[in-house]
This record gives C-alpha cells, sequence and structure tokens, in this order.
C-alpha cells in the first residue's frame, strides 16, 4: 500500500475528530485542523506520526489552490473597482507600517540587518487562506466589510510577489535592484491585463456552448481544468500558483456559471483546505515554543496590535466610516502562507538563521488561533469606542468620509485623461501580447514551415508580418480612434488653453503607441531601416483606420466582450445608484428548508413590517418571478432578490438560510406501515367503487395496490370496483392491530410481523 493511503487516513480521521470536538465547543474549525496537525506531526510522539512529508506538501499546495480558487470566484473586478483605491491605500499603508515595524521589532530582539528585512516582510503579509477560511466559518462572507478586505488581501498578494522577486535579489547580490523590480511589476501587469481580457473574451462564449451538455460532473471537471490550466500558465510565467488560481476563479466569477461551480466545488475546497490547514499544525515545535516563548509572544503581540490598527488607519485614509474600517481591520492580525514561502526563501540562500523559520511558523499559529475572535470583536470594539470619542473627532471622521464620496467629480479634461490612458494601457497590452506571440512562436514556425517547402525566407517574413498586422489592425483601430470621445475631444478642444495641454499630450500618445507597435511587428519580420519601417507603419496606420471592415470587426469583438463581462451583473434585477449605495445594498438570499418562511405567503412572512426589506424577484426551477405579490409562497430553495441595508439583510438573512441543528436524524420506526385486507361478500367494500369508499378518510390508509386472481392492480384507478376475493394492500401510520378496523374484520393481517 503506497504511504499516501495510510496518511491520508491518519489526518482526515484526527481531523474528523478534532472538528467535531471544535464545533461541539463553538470554535472556528481552522483551529481544529491546526490542532490535528500537531498531534499527527513529527514533534508529538505519542500519535501516530505522518510517514511521507513530501506527498502531504504536494497535496496542502493544492489546497493553497482550491482556497484561492473560490476566492476568486467570489471576487468581481466591479467591485473591486469600487473599492480598488480602499483596498490598496489599505494594503500599502499597512505593509509601509508593518515593514518599519517588524524591522524595528527585529533589531531590539538582536536580529542581522538582512533578517531584520525578512523579518518586516513577512509581517507585512496577511493570509488570505486563513481570513477566508475564517468568514466561512462565522458566516461572515455576506456582510459589507468583507469586500474592503479582499480587495486589500489582493493588492498584498500582489505586492507579496514584488517582495519574493526583491528579497530573491537581495539575498543573492546584497543590494536592491530597482530595475529588475520594475520590470517584475511590468511583466506581472502584462501577465494580468492578457489572461484577463483574453478569458473574459473566450470562457464564457466557451461556457455558453457548452450549456447544452453541461451537468454537474462536466461543469465540475471544466472549471477544475479551467483553474490547474492558469495555474500551470502562471507558474510559467514565473508566478505563484495561487495567483493563478485567484485568477481564474475572477475570471469565471464573471459568468452566470460562478454560482453553480462554487457549489460544486465546495467539497473539494473543503477537503484540500483541511490538509492545508493540518499541514500547517504539524509545523509546530513545542521545544521551539519554550526555547523563543519571548520572540514569538513579542512578534505575535506586534502583529496582532499593529497590523490591525496599521489596516484601520489605512481603511480610515481611504474614506471609509470608523464602523467599517474598524470590522476591516481587525481581520489583519495574522502571517500565513507567503510569510512561510519569504522565511524558506532566506533559509535557502543562508540569509537568516535556522530558528527564524519555527519562530514564523509559531507566530503564525498564534495569530490564526487570534484571527477569528479578533474578526468577531470588530463590531463590539466599535460600539464601545464610537460613543467615547470626542464629538469633534466624530464629526471631522464623518466629514472626511462624506469628502471621499464626493471627490469624483472631474471635469471633462480629467475624464478624458483618465479614460484615453486606461484604454492606451489595455490595448497597449493586448498589442504586445499579439506581437510577442507572433514574434517567438509564429516567426519560427513559418520559417520552418517555408525551408521544409523549400521557399525562401522572404516570403515566410512576409507572411508572417501581414498575418500580424491583420490580427493587431481591430485593436490598433481602437487605440488610436477612441470611439466615443470625438465629440468630448473637440469640445476641450476648443476650450481653455488649460484643456489643450492636458489633451493634446495623450493624443499624441495614443498615435505613437499605435505606430510602435505596428513598427516592432515590421522591424521584426522585414528587418528594414528604422525611417522605413516608420514610414509604412505610419501607412498601415492610415489604411487601419480607414478601413470599415476592421471596423466592423472591432465592433463584433467589442460587443462581445462587454457582453461577456456584464453578463453576471445583468441577471440582477437593477443597479443601485451610487448615490444610495450607502443606504441599500441588494444581495439574494436562498430560502433553506428549515427556514420558519417555508409555506408561507409573503404577507405572512413580514419581510417588509418585522425585517424593513423589499423582495424584487423570486428564482426558482429556473424561472424567476419578478415584483411577486403579497399571495405568493415561499418554497425551500426560493433565491430572494432582496432590498435593504446591510443590518436589515443580514437580519433576513439569518432567519432564511436556516442550517439544521442536525444533518442526519434517527427516526425510531417507520411512519407508516403496510396491511392487507381481504374484501368478502359481506363487507362494505364489495360491490364499492374506491372513489365512494372514503377509506382515506373513514380508515386513515391509502391503498397502493389489489391483488386480483393472482395479478395486482398497482395505484387502482378511483372508479375501480372492489370484488368479492380481492386482497386490497394499503398503507397506513395507525397501528391497526389495536385500532377498531382490526376488530371489525379478524382476517386483517400485518405484513411486517407485528
Amino acid at each position: 500500500m503506497p504511504p499516501i493511503f495510510l496518511d491520508l487516513a491518519i489526518i482526515l480521521v484526527t481531523a474528523g475528530v478534532v472538528t467535531v470536538i471544535f464545533k461541539w465547543l463553538k470554535q472556528p474549525l481552522v483551529l481544529g485542523y491546526i490542532v490535528a496537525g500537531f498531534f499527527i506531526g513529527p514533534y508529538f510522539p505519542w500519535f501516530p506520526a505522518i510517514t511521507d512529508d513530501t506527498n502531504i506538501r504536494v497535496w496542502s499546495d493544492i489546497g493553497i489552490v482550491f482556497l484561492m480558487f473560490a476566492l476568486g470566484l467570489e471576487f468581481s473586478v466591479k467591485s473591486l473597482k469600487k473599492v480598488g483605491a480602499t483596498g490598496a491605500i489599505t494594503a500599502l499603508t499597512e505593509l509601509a507600517v508593518m515593514f518599519l515595524v517588524g524591522s524595528s521589532v527585529g533589531k531590539m530582539l538582536g536580529f542581522s540587518e538582512m533578517e531584520c528585512i525578512f523579518l518586516g516582510c513577512m509581517l507585512s503579509i496577511s493570509s488570505t487562506t486563513i481570513i477566508i477560511k475564517s468568514f466561512d466559518d462565522l458566516k461572515f462572507k455576506q456582510q459589507k466589510f468583507t469586500g474592503t478586505v479582499t480587495a486589500a488581501l489582493v493588492v498584498e498578494d500582489i505586492v507579496a510577489v514584488l517582495l519574493l522577486v526583491l528579497l530573491s535579489t537581495l539575498s543573492v547580490s546584497k543590494s536592491f535592484d530597482g530595475g529588475q523590480l520594475v520590470l517584475c511589476l511590468v511583466k506581472l501587469a502584462f501577465f494580468l491585463v492578457v489572461c484577463f481580457l483574453f478569458g473574459i473574451y473566450l470562457i464564457p462564449t466557451f461556457l455558453k456552448w457548452m450549456r447544452r451538455f453541461m451537468t454537474e460532473e462536466t461543469l465540475c471537471i471544466v472549471a477544475i481544468g479551467l483553474c490547474f490550466g492558469m495555474v500551470v500558465l502562471a507558474s510559467y510565467a514565473g508566478f505563484s500558483t495561487a495567483l493563478g488560481a485567484f485568477l481564474m476563479g475572477a475570471i469565471l466569477a464573471e459568468t452566470i456559471e460562478a454560482d453553480a461551480i462554487h457549489r460544486i466545488i465546495t467539497p473539494v475546497k473543503n477537503l484540500f483546505g483541511a490538509i492545508f490547514f493540518v499541514s500547517v499544525g504539524m509545523l509546530v515545535d513545542p521545544i521551539v515554543l519554550v526555547k523563543y516563548i519571548v520572540p514569538i509572544l513579542v512578534i505575535a503581540a506586534t502583529v496582532v496590535l499593529f497590523k490591525s490598527t496599521a489596516a484601520t488607519l489605512g481603511i480610515l485614509l481611504s474614506g471609509k466610516p470608523l464602523k467599517t474600517a474598524m470590522q476591516s481591520g481587525f481581520c489583519f492580525c495574522q502571517i500565513g502562507e507567503f510569510s512561510f514561502i519569504i522565511a524558506g526563501l532566506g533559509l535557502s540562500f543562508g540569509v537568516i538563521g535556522p530558528n527564524l523559520y519555527p519562530i514564523i511558523v509559531s507566530v503564525s499559529i498564534i495569530t490564526t488561533f487570534v484571527t477569528p475572535y479578533m474578526i468577531k470583536a470588530g463590531l463590539p470594539a466599535y460600539q464601545w469606542l464610537y460613543p467615547r470619542l470626542p464629538e469633534r473627532f466624530r464629526s471631522a471622521l464623518q466629514r472626511y468620509a462624506d469628502s471621499s464620496s464626493s471627490a469624483s467629480n472631474e471635469d471633462w479634461g480629467r475624464r478624458y485623461v483618465k479614460k484615453s490612458l486606461i484604454n492606451i494601457v489595455i490595448y497597449g497590452v493586448v498589442l504586445a501580447a499579439i506581437v510577442l506571440l507572433s514574434s517567438f512562436t509564429l516567426r519560427p514556425w513559418l520559417l520552418s514551415l517555408f525551408a521544409e517547402l523549400g521557399v525562401a525566407d522572404v516570403w515566410a517574413n512576409v507572411t508572417g508580418a501581414v498575418g500580424t498586422l491583420l490580427v493587431m489592425s481591430p485593436f490598433v483601430w481602437a487605440l488610436v480612434r477612441n470611439r466615443g470621445s470625438n465629440t468630448s475631444l473637440l469640445k476641450m478642444l476648443s476650450g481653455s488653453h488649460r484643456s489643450l495641454v492636458m489633451v493634446m499630450p495623450v493624443v499624441l500618445l495614443r498615435y505613437f503607441v499605435a505606430i510602435f507597435f505596428v513598427g516592432m511587428v515590421l522591424a521584426r519580420y522585414v528587418h528594414l531601416a528604422l525611417g522605413f519601417v516608420l514610414a509604412l507603419a505610419v501607412l498601415v496606420l492610415i489604411v487601419v483606420i480607414t478601413s470599415r471592415r476592421t471596423t466592423k470587426f472591432y465592433n463584433r469583438i467589442e460587443s462581445r466582450f462587454v457582453t461577456n463581462f456584464n453578463k453576471r451583473q445583468n441577471q440582477n434585477s437593477f443597479k443601485i445608484p451610487a448615490s444610495m449605495e450607502q443606504l441599500f445594498c441588494m444581495e439574494r438570499v436562498n430560502v433553506s428548508p428549515y427556514s420558519k418562511f417555508i409555506g408561507k405567503t409573503l404577507k405572512q412572512s413580514g419581510l417588509r413590517n418585522n425585517y424593513h426589506i423589499s423582495l424584487v424577484t423570486i428564482e426558482r426551477g429556473g424561472e424567476r418571478i419578478t415584483l411577486p405579490d403579497g399571495n405568493a409562497l415561499l418554497m425551500p430553495g426560493d433565491r430572494l432578490t432582496v432590498i435593504g441595508s446591510e443590518e436589515q439583510v443580514s437580519h433576513f438573512r439569518a432567519d432564511a438560510e436556516v442550517e439544521p441543528d442536525l444533518l442526519v436524524r434517527d427516526y425510531p420506526g417507520n411512519d407508516v406501515n403496510i396491511y392487507r385486507y381481504e374484501v368478502k361478500e359481506d363487507k362494505p367494500l364489495c360491490g364499492c367503487r374506491l372513489r365512494d369508499s372514503s377509506f382515506r378518510l373513514k380508515h386513515n390508509g391509502l391503498i397502493i395496490a389489489i391483488e386480483r386472481k393472482d395479478e395486482y392492480i398497482v395505484n387502482p384507478d378511483a372508479d375501480i370496483l372492489f370484488e368479492v376475493g380481492d386482497i386490497v394492500w394499503f398503507v397506513s401510520p395507525d397501528d391497526l392491530q389495536i385500532d377498531r378496523f382490526v376488530q371489525e374484520d379478524e382476517d386483517s393481517v400485518l405484513l411486517n410481523g407485528r
């Protein structure tokens, strides 16, 4: 038997027993997984230990992939756009504060200069998996502040990738290489934009095509296949597997299949996620805890105190209210998987001592234990602090939050510049991707093909150049024409001198970028002088701009992309205006079979009177009931679109999405028993029709068959006549051995032997 079988048996059995105990104690399950990992780890000799650490490490890596994939499915680029500034300000504030604090604490504890740098970086990155798992356990995923937390975590993960590159450079050269860091940043941005743009264009179209063949099995296989495909692509590009899994989840989150995919992969995510957290618990060494207890406690206290404070400060600086800031900031009180990776990197290069790694693991364990309690403490802490703040300070916070929400009023010039720069970046990345694919894939293939055919290389170059330019032409047209902004452009150019100064450089930049990429293609394939290349580029540019076919082709591409990107959002009933987002939120709530609303009408449920929410639609059985009236019944599995404040929707969700107190029930016996009854000549049933016998009313029984002359009439028709000698089979919840029905006819026999 392969060792992995025994290891999995030990992991899952131990985790199952420990998590049941933690569930009974009403503690987060993630803590139970870590405790289970400690029991089966190499440092607990009184329990069976894991024999093959390598395989378990692989399984835990798969767990990270599924956790990040599920996180991406709950992520929305549109929501990131809303809280993008908040996420960036929060993450950067926290990273800056924790790097300075962590480095200072390291110096205070006597670490070397390089160890202080690594320690500051390790303490800067929060654990996405632990926070998301805690949200799952605490049922906090639907609350509004979690969007801010998720946005900040995404920025942190992106920065963590850059830190790995920077720390690798520092470890090798012992000096800062700014050029390599900038190159990594450009590479990361390029990878994200290309994958997202092409993913949004292709994947929803593919899923729409396969919808007719889609079952839960096929959808699960396709979704996981896409996830690991992006993981491999990200790994080849030099990025983490977690980033690839998250990116594919974010792409699929924009499809209407996202909810079904999330439901299907949740059991798989739970399995591998449990193995990941168990593997973390296996790293706990009690000897290290005792030997380095002071540094561990100091660093853990630093993480809990300063990370949560820095995150709260960052969210306040971004313009969020104090309540949201404290609820979100208290989530950032731990370190996790990226800290392990950074510590392992320093250990492999020999720039940190061997004792720093187990210290960081121990700090991660302690802060992981603290995380659920800190998340739950966010709201009580706000409720305690806010009334004690001076009135002047509270008014200042409110004015600052209000000013940030109204700071989006820009003049025409700034709006045009902002939109144009975004378009230049997007189309520039797409054109760069086409040029790179053409240069490193298409051109070598064409040269090899034409050489085998005995054709001169010049024709291979001409073919490649023409084909590449044709593929690029729609995007070059979109970059230069910037459709939809010509009216505002003329308005600005005819206005003040300030608008002219702002706009003209952007207009020239668009043309320069277009000429640059066309020139790169021609220079790569034709090998002409730079001046001739630019001349041809301008000529091709003019042809592209004036081509109607190019225009129509690009319009089709853009229409498909926009449709795919907005498909899931368009499933909503409507969009709440930005001015009302602080007052209302629109969410979908699933009505469980255990809810008290089952079988009640909307009028009886009191949604408006008791919960102060409005019901917009009911989705049931593949159909949607829009604006249902008060007589509409609520049924198990209904998906309701409701509108209300965050508190009102959360209150209603608690009563609608009710979990069973017992997953499986053990009933004492059968609810019904089966009996046989023979029809005799002098009995009331003889010659009577089934519908006229009132059998159900008189005897509380349901006739399921009639045995007549060795043949069975199953589920007989209501017009059938009972004949002498018929054996009537029926079911009844009553014990007819003591019922008067048996006393009337001694030939009635209880089949089940009672």
